[in-house]
């Protein structure tokens, strides 16, 4: 193994691991969905800011203002889709939000194909047809006694799948940045998200105590600012199909946190359909193309 393999192969490792812990954060910050969500956006833009300084791309010149634009809108997607995502936790649990928001490639699929003209194989299309199936199963399970659950599980599959549709929009303004320094990306993104959340943040509901602030802090800091520098090293040392395995560690570390932190187990429908949306993510990210819909070899 390369030392580009094994440290991206790290790098990659720790940014899922980490982004599989949010979920905890987020609940136990005991804070308003928008209020993690602004506060995570001022402590990532701090972060980002002494990053972006540090790798000197905050001099004048380095971002058109088209490109500047796109990223403005990259962040308001982003943004959207933690709101949702997060408020998903609450009703659907962070096992089968995360789960669900795994239906992200194929959103991603699709508005390839209207606004890129990228070709829908058959094999996309099969990959496809497996995730929906995996995702009618979640629907139909029904969810454990507890109140938490019980209360708007639909209402949470919908926010999840909302979520994953705003971050392949934002996706989508990615591929429009090619060539733009992603770390710089991200604090625009950031830096948006704070000023679109604080008209509506409740300053008045702050934590009062350290262990409050520490929660805050560190979901901007760690899962955001350190988050995105992780990503991106790893995402520049790695090859598609390793990335694409590696980022199937966060619904994993989701789900066990969501398991060990607050008991929350999954039904064996559930169980199915979670698992089916996962394979068909692995098939969509890695490129797999199942036997039967490979061309055939030409006879000699």
């Amino acid at each position: 193994m390369s030392g580009d393999i094994k440290r991206g192969s790290v790098e990659m490792t720790a940014a899922m691991l980490i982004s599989g812990t949010i979920g905890w954060f987020v609940v136990m910050s005991g804070q308003p969905v928008s209020g993690v969500v602004f506060w995570r956006c001022l402590f990532g833009a701090l972060t980002l800011l002494v990053i972006c300084g540090a790798l000197k791309l905050l001099r004048p010149g380095i971002i058109t203002l088209r490109a500047f634009a796109i990223a403005v809108l990259g962040g308001i997607a982003i943004v959207s889709n933690w709101l949702l995502l997060f408020a998903a936790y609450s009703h659907a649990t962070i096992s089968i939000a995360t789960t669900v928001y795994n239906t992200q490639p194929f959103m991603l699929l699709v508005l390839g194909a209207l606004f890129f003209g990228e070709k829908i194989t058959a094999a996309k299309l099969f990959w496809l047809a497996l995730a929906f199936s995996g995702m009618a199963a979640i629907v139909e399970a029904k969810p454990g006694s507890d109140a938490a659950t019980t209360d708007g599980y639909g209402l949470g599959i919908l926010m999840a799948l909302g979520a994953a549709f705003f971050y392949a929009l934002a996706a989508l303004a990615a591929k429009w940045l090619k060539g733009t320094p992603p770390h710089l990306i991200a604090l625009i993104q950031v830096a948006t998200g704070m000023l679109m959340l604080a008209p509506m943040t409740d300053f008045s509901q702050l934590p009062v105590d350290t262990g409050g602030w520490t929660i805050l802090v560190t979901i901007g800091v760690v899962h955001t600012g350190l988050m995105y520098v992780l990503l991106y090293g790893a995402i520049q040392r790695l090859p598609t199909h390793l990335t694409g395995a590696l980022s199937f560690l966060y619904p994993i570390a989701a789900i066990l946190v969501d398991r060990l932190a607050f008991g929350h187990a999954l039904q064996p429908l559930q169980i199915a359909g979670a698992a089916t949306i996962l394979l068909a993510a692995a098939g969509m990210n890695l490129g797999w193309t199942p036997r039967w819909l490979r061309p055939r070899a030409l006879q000699g």
